[in-house]
């Protein structure tokens, strides 16, 4: 049996440009999959909500495995993390979708939502790419193209430009402004004046730790599909 979050997703593909990511979408994925009620409220307690949540997160998915397939080893590191945010974008195939849950997560009872799934967002592209900090700047690196990302969606949902390009060339000028701030901060770490002033500071941000990742398989009140 499929999973039945999967195909409410995809039925709902299809209203989401006309109702959003609402009650009226998730009524109309229930008709069109004939998914009992009853299972739909239990894999989306929160309607529609919910399956934007799936839809953002099913993006991240399609584009690590585009990642896989693409040969990153000629690029500059900051190259590769353009190339990412690109193939993130390049995975959507109606941008409508992606403006009706940028309005529905903009809403303050759902912001949090949305905070997390652009973490999430960053959080993939940098263990794809490799990412082996364990220390506070497993967290910086993260908020910081959280930020770049995020500027670039919304950039990238007002671009007519042909192939996106103006939406590319602003990723490639936003990531130049993050590396401008890693060269200050190399020149900071150079800097015997600086390095004292800042070593009390520096320790304690080298208290700081990444979070130890933990596989979401088994928790209570979490979906199995029933296999046959």
């Amino acid at each position: 049996m499929s999973d039945p979050k999967d195909a409410l997703l995809d039925a709902a593909l299809i209203h989401v440009p006309f109702d959003g990511w609402s009650r009226s979408t998730f009524k109309a994925a229930i008709a069109d999959t004939e998914i009992d009620e009853t299972v739909a409220r239990a894999v989306c307690p929160r309607g529609g909500v919910d399956l934007a949540v799936a839809y953002h997160k099913r993006g991240d998915a399609q584009m690590i495995e585009a990642l896989k397939s693409e040969d990153m080893s000629p690029l500059r590191y900051r190259d590769k993390i353009a190339r990412a945010v690109q193939l993130r974008l390049e995975v959507v195939t109606d941008k409508e979708t992606v403006r009706r849950g940028t309005t529905l997560f903009s809403l303050p009872q759902y912001a949090p939502d949305g905070a997390k799934l652009i973490w999430g967002t960053a959080d993939a592209i940098w263990t794809a790419l490799g990412d082996t900090s364990d220390d506070v700047n497993w967290y910086t690196k993260r908020a910081t193209l959280s930020g770049v990302y995020s500027a670039t969606v919304l950039f990238w949902l007002g671009d007519t430009s042909e192939g996106d390009s103006a939406t590319w060339a602003f990723l490639d000028r936003r990531i130049d402004d993050v590396m401008q701030i890693e060269k200050v901060k190399a020149q900071v770490r150079k800097s015997p004046t600086l390095s004292a002033l800042l070593a009390g500071p520096n320790w304690l941000l080298g208290q700081i730790k990444a979070p130890q990742r933990f596989s979401d398989g088994g928790t209570p009140g979490a979906w199995t599909s029933p296999r046959d």
